[in-house]
């Protein structure tokens, strides 16, 4: 008796490894060496524990302004993206950056000039993706480079802007 054809298996992360490296990172952002070091130890002399945290401000900007992009572009996404936009925002202001809670839904000229959004709702929330991707893969990486709190900081809101990108990718399809 022949066996029965393999199911479908749909392309990306599944739930399962989503739901994995979201408690990987859970588990990242518990440790610590317990020694109580602040952040001005050797590993992270003030300098370089300020531009992290200002360049992860700067990116947490950047991704709002890709979402008012794409919400003035399309504004039928609202719905969807409002709840990710206001994420967005929680974390720009985690790293002490201020911007703007509203959405601009109406106004296309309020949108930073340099994203273009594509045309399609489906080809906007893919690229939309894919810049949450990129800017999660950044914040693991500097990970490495700054000490305790801030890189708490910067694995929590690593570990949003992967599932982030996993929800939009899901709308786009």
């Amino acid at each position: 008796m022949p066996y029965p054809p393999p199911p479908r298996v749909p392309s990306g992360p599944r739930r399962r490894s989503l739901l994995a490296s979201v408690a990987g990172g859970a588990l990242l952002v518990g440790c610590s060496d317990g020694s109580g070091n602040n952040e001005e130890d050797t590993a992270g002399s003030p300098s370089v524990v300020e531009r992290a945290r200002l360049r992860a401000a700067r990116d947490s900007r950047g991704i709002v302004e890709r979402y008012d992009a794409v919400l003035a572009a399309h504004p039928a996404l609202a719905e969807r993206l409002g709840p990710l936009r206001a994420e967005a925002v929680r974390h720009a202001e985690a790293f002490g950056e201020t911007v703007t809670k509203s959405s601009p839904t109406a106004s296309p000229a309020s949108s930073s000039p340099s994203v273009t959004v594509p045309a399609t709702e489906k080809d906007a929330l893919a690229q939309l993706a894919a810049a949450e991707r990129a800017l999660a893969d950044r914040r693991a990486r500097a990970l490495l480079d700054v000490p305790g709190e801030l890189a708490r900081l910067l694995a929590s809101v690593a570990a949003a802007g992967a599932a982030h990108a996993y929800l939009l990718m899901e709308g786009a399809r």
